[in-house]
């Protein structure tokens, strides 16, 4: 059994999904930081302070002792309070289409780099073949 999951695990799809899906996980960060460190303050200081996390609708009461703002999403989802944040959400469907756009420019760019596969010789017509033995039958002197 041991010898089996070496095998599985020494396989290249195996160990190539294993670096995607972690060189995939920093992407992703890298993407979020660009998002929510240089894209969201661009878009909000151009439409005047403009946050997506301030748009949210709270599910539930506030607790007793909850004594910050009540506009500050990262506070009220700290202190247990059920939020309905679309902000956050816009936040995140932004980063994945900026992550998406991202791959389908490294995937087109590879495309135009990849060597394109040479296409195999077209098959000759039955009849150009028959009357190609035809020919080599009598060129020697092979005919009844």
């Amino acid at each position: 059994m041991f010898k089996e999951f070496r095998d599985f695990i020494a396989r290249g799809n195996v160990l190539d999904l294993a670096v995607g899906v972690i060189i995939g996980g920093a992407f992703a960060t890298i993407t979020k930081s660009l998002t929510e460190d240089i894209i969201l303050p661009v878009v909000g200081a151009l439409f005047g302070g403009f946050d997506f996390t301030r748009f949210f609708v709270r599910l539930g009461p506030v607790p007793a002792s909850y004594t910050g703002s009540l506009t500050d999403y990262a506070a009220l989802k700290a202190a247990g309070v059920p939020l309905l944040g679309y902000g956050a959400f816009i936040t995140v469907t932004i980063n994945f289409l900026i992550l998406a756009f991202i791959i389908f420019q490294i995937v087109r760019a590879a495309n135009r780099v990849a060597p394109k596969p040479e296409a195999a010789p077209a098959a000759e017509p039955a009849d150009v073949t028959l009357l190609r033995e035809i020919r080599d039958e009598l060129k020697k002197g092979g005919a009844a």
